[in-house]
């Protein structure tokens, strides 16, 4: 579980620099997440990050998932849910808290898991969105990717909407465009 943390931590800090960089005029730029633009994505991510830490608290969230997260700085929310989030991830009690997720009720070690996707591709998504693909971590995305293969990751969410059929891609490609390529995401 401590591993999956880390991890979730460096995905914070990652996306964070990729929020960092994101400039007003570009919350309107299309992302590798279909009929999503920037600040849809990172509208999104937000209020997962407060939805998760509320459930790791075990108390009620202030918005719906869909609720609008980023008021007037989008910066300032990403900062203000991560810092919550990264907090909630490091209760001592996390590692025998229940998660309820959209589909349903998980243990805490597989909910971090699916969290952790969920901020390193959405910051990937943003990153690509900005012709930055520079602050995607590979690093991390190589891990992600290891680990979705060898326990075959999405495989039970593949479908329309959640996960589309892995795309074929070059090995040599870098690792986050390997990571969205499993996902089954394109963008060119």
């Amino acid at each position: 579980m401590q591993t999956v943390i880390g991890r979730i931590d460096r995905a914070l800090d990652m996306t964070g620099k990729i929020v960092d960089a994101v400039e007003t005029e570009r919350l309107s730029a299309a992302t590798p997440c279909a009929e999503w633009d920037v600040r849809t994505v990172l509208n999104h991510m937000v209020g997962g990050m407060r939805l998760y830490a509320a459930e790791l608290a075990g108390t009620e969230p202030v918005g719906a998932h869909d609720a609008d997260w980023l008021g007037s700085d989008p910066q300032a929310a990403y900062a203000a849910a991560a810092e919550i989030d990264r907090a909630a991830w490091h209760r001592l009690d996390v590692p025998d808290a229940t998660v309820r997720l959209r589909f349903g009720a998980v243990a805490a070690p597989e909910a971090a898991k699916v969290h952790l996707t969920e901020v390193v591709v959405h910051g990937i998504d943003i990153a690509l969105a900005l012709g930055r693909p520079d602050l995607a971590d590979d690093e991390l995305s190589a891990e992600l990717l290891e680990d979705m293969l060898e326990t075959r990751g999405v495989e039970p969410f593949r479908r329309p909407g959640l996960f589309e059929p892995e795309l074929p891609i070059a090995a040599d490609e870098p690792a986050h465009r390997r990571l969205l390529a499993y996902l089954g995401r394109t963008w060119h």
